[in-house]
């Protein structure tokens, strides 16, 4: 008895040999990814349970809770809000509620891959997408709604440039070293798409960065950034649109991962529809009051450990949120998957880059936030090389290590920059925090 009589007890339905009319679920990349730290329940005991509704808690809660190789992590959560709750610190509260984001943002994915199963593989592709990077969403929408725009663009930048570069160039390095005696191919088509996605989007960013060395100053200039960026947010929502239309269903097959090929015949819900969605609704509450702690203690914890915003949320933030997809990135470079890898890190960099950012300019403009797509020289130029280096490295469909060094490389480099050049907001903000200290 495996996890998939746990799926047939919740749904009333016998296995009955594995019907064909069982869910069943075409996997993607994020989805794979995100499996490779998931680990194989053992049901023996809570099946020996009488009371059918305790064995469903029960077995929900070893499916969804103790699912997953990082699970001891789940404890942060209630340190964070006992954090709270006692005001142990601001700085404790920002560390414990970013590691508790880590296995939260694993197990949404688990969460939408179970209920894909029963949607069909186009609104289960259309949810994988949406809730992809949930975390990244929810911080963005909580520091838009109290004003914190720099914090705001500092996090999307920083994830942008942590699956560019941390990402694909430690899936790329350690692929590399993993199979010296091997020629790591990979598909050039969809990484192709990816990277022209990204490059609109640096377009996008560039032009306002641009437009401050027009000629033009001002209140005049500042609302026509504004105007120059909703409207440009607005052309990317409809460019991700039609990237999800050519990913889902015209030239589906580009970003299918062949490795559900392999195992499609095994593969089966564990958990029903309705239990995946509650939980689901649960965690992302759970990650909703998280974030709220992080955007409310920042400051806090950068004035308390002497590092300037911007690294804590282009650097630190990214890393740790997303520890769990970016570790099953890398996984799948070791095991000569690197389809899978460039899938996870240029997609979920793509989204970001073409959905989240513009979703927020949209979002701002509708609260009345006046939220644009202008970044600094600094920020522009990291991000315009970034994705000029990447572009570089995957231009002939093959990998080796010394790729993924210089990836990492550059990501170090710019880590140092962040760390050691404030920008002016990060310092306006310092100063003010260490006044109201002083008082």
């Amino acid at each position: 008895m495996g996890s998939n009589e746990g799926w047939s007890i919740e749904s009333g339905i016998s296995n009955g040999g594995g019907s064909s009319s069982e869910p069943r679920l075409v996997k993607t990349v994020h989805s794979l990814s995100s499996s490779s730290l998931r680990k194989k329940s053992e049901l023996g005991l809570v099946l020996n349970v009488r009371p059918l509704l305790l064995k469903r808690v029960l077995i929900n809660l070893q499916e969804v809770v103790l699912g997953t190789k990082i699970c001891p992590l789940f404890l942060a959560i209630p340190l964070a809000i006992l954090a709270r709750h006692y005001d142990f610190g601001r700085p404790w509260i920002f560390a414990l509620s970013l590691l508790g984001l880590a296995p939260l943002a694993e197990r949404v994915s688990f969460l939408t891959e179970q209920i894909a199963y029963y949607t069909g593989p186009t609104v289960g592709g259309l949810l994988n997408a949406t809730c992809g990077n949930a975390t990244e969403l929810i911080i963005a929408i909580l520091a838009l709604y109290q004003r914190k725009i720099d914090l705001l663009k500092y996090s999307l930048l920083g994830s942008i440039l942590s699956n560019l570069l941390l990402v694909l160039g430690s899936s790329l390095f350690c692929g590399g070293l993993a199979n010296l005696s091997k020629e790591q191919k990979f598909d050039r088509n969809s990484a192709d798409v990816n990277v022209l996605l990204l490059s609109l989007g640096v377009l996008c960013h560039a032009l306002p960065l641009l437009s401050h060395y027009s000629g033009e100053t001002g209140t005049a200039a500042d609302s026509s950034i504004l105007l120059l960026s909703r409207a440009s947010s607005i052309i990317l929502l409809v460019a991700y649109m039609a990237y999800l239309f050519f990913q889902l269903k015209t030239h589906r097959q580009l970003f299918e991962s062949q490795e559900e090929t392999e195992n499609d015949e095994d593969e089966k819900a564990v958990v029903g529809f309705f239990s995946a969605f509650t939980w689901l609704v649960g965690m992302t509450a759970v990650i909703a009051l998280l974030s709220e702690y992080i955007v409310g203690t920042i400051e806090d914890a950068s004035s308390t450990w002497g590092i300037p915003i911007s690294f804590l949320s282009i650097i630190l933030l990214p890393i740790v949120g997303n520890a769990a997809e970016h570790a099953g990135a890398i996984i799948f470079a070791f095991k000569n998957k690197l389809d899978i890898s460039l899938g996870v890190a240029l997609g979920s960099a793509t989204q970001i880059s073409i959905f989240l950012v513009p979703l927020c300019v949209v979002v701002g403009w509708i609260l009345k936030v006046d939220m644009d797509l202008s970044l600094s020289a600094l920020e522009t130029g990291s991000l315009t090389l970034s994705v000029i280096v990447v572009a570089f490295a995957l231009q002939d469909g093959s990998s080796h290590y010394m790729k993924g060094a210089v990836l990492l490389f550059a990501y170090m480099i710019i880590s140092t920059c962040f760390l050691v050049l404030q920008s002016p907001n990060s310092k306006f903000q310092a100063h003010n925090i260490m006044n109201l200290r002083g008082k």
